[in-house]
């Protein structure tokens, strides 16, 4: 089984993005049994919230319910747990590090990492979803194809 966490700041916009969009193509591929996945947070700020609304609204314009996730925070027995840490963006990759110690097993990553590489932009700031969306297809397609 291969077991993947994405990460983002507060859990609430692009990692359960990611997590949702990822279980969705899996499923689509009937491939689920292969797979857990899950996302999480670098810090305490919306630990428990609901996946934020312009996130679930994007999702479920293409057919994708995140109902019952709540935001989490990575911990250090994650990097034990999972086979990948994937991150949003360089600044989750710095914070990972700060919970995680060392990455000697070598599994964080930027998502962007299996596409063209790049940052994903925070909706939170850009509110541009939408944007956020297909980066994370992107991202989300090249790890598929990756781990096929």
């Amino acid at each position: 089984m291969i077991k993947i966490m994405f990460v983002c700041h507060g859990n609430i916009c692009r990692s359960p993005m990611a997590e949702f969009v990822f279980k969705d193509m899996v499923r689509k591929k009937g491939a689920e049994e292969r797979f857990q996945i899950a996302s999480s947070a670098t810090s305490r700020e919306e630990i428990g919230n609901p996946v934020h609304y312009g996130t679930r609204k994007k999702l479920a314009e293409v057919g994708i319910t995140v109902s019952g996730k709540y935001a989490v925070q990575l911990t250090k027995k994650d990097y034990a747990e999972y086979d990948y840490l994937i991150a949003m963006d360089s600044m989750n990759v710095r914070n990972i590090l700060r919970i995680i110690g060392e990455d000697k097993d070598n599994k964080v990553c930027k998502l962007l990492d299996f596409a063209e590489g790049g940052e994903i932009a925070d909706p939170w700031y850009t509110g541009n979803f939408d944007e956020t969306y297909d980066d994370v297809v992107r991202g989300c397609t090249g790890l598929l194809k990756k781990l096929q």
